[in-house]
């Protein structure tokens, strides 16, 4: 279940979204991986492409 907290909608390059077909675990760690270095703070909460939706856990 997602937090009462506002999501905020990004996106990401397509080199990630192409692991998402042949590996599911590696396309997981990657998506988390690229939103630490892009928005430390951040937690991944959903993903439906071509979105990903991030919860603020800054405080």
């Amino acid at each position: 279940m997602i937090d009462d907290k506002p999501l905020m909608k990004s996106m990401m390059g397509e080199r990630i979204w192409k692991i998402m077909k042949v590996d599911q675990e590696k396309f997981k760690r990657e998506t988390r991986e690229y939103f630490a270095r892009g928005y430390p703070g951040f937690t991944v909460k959903r993903v439906k492409y071509p979105f990903v939706y991030l919860q603020d856990d800054r405080n």
